[in-house]
């Protein structure tokens, strides 16, 4: 019988074989230790402030700004609101 090594999981960021000494878990993957942060702030992770979407890792704030609810009152303020469309800059 010939020898078949063991296939390691791939760390979705990396794609790269992840050992289970280096590895940490979110949302059913494994990722590697260094490649356990945030996807949009950078910022290191851990079990309490991880949250993941589509195999991409964001700390609670940076989550909920991307996909949490917009609009007045849920910290985008009333800017968010305009239907302005900026036909009056195009003509300059």
């Amino acid at each position: 019988m010939p020898f078949k090594p063991v296939e390691h999981p791939k760390c979705p960021k990396c794609e790269k074989s992840v050992y289970a000494a280096e590895e940490r878990v979110a949302g059913g993957y494994k990722f590697h230790k260094s490649c356990f942060k945030c996807g949009l702030c950078g910022k290191m992770l851990d079990s309490t402030n991880v949250t993941e979407h589509e195999a991409e890792l964001y700390c609670k704030n940076c989550h909920a700004r991307k996909y949490g609810p917009k609009g007045y009152g849920f910290g985008g303020g009333a800017g968010c609101l305009s239907m302005d469309t900026g036909s009056h800059l195009q003509g300059q």
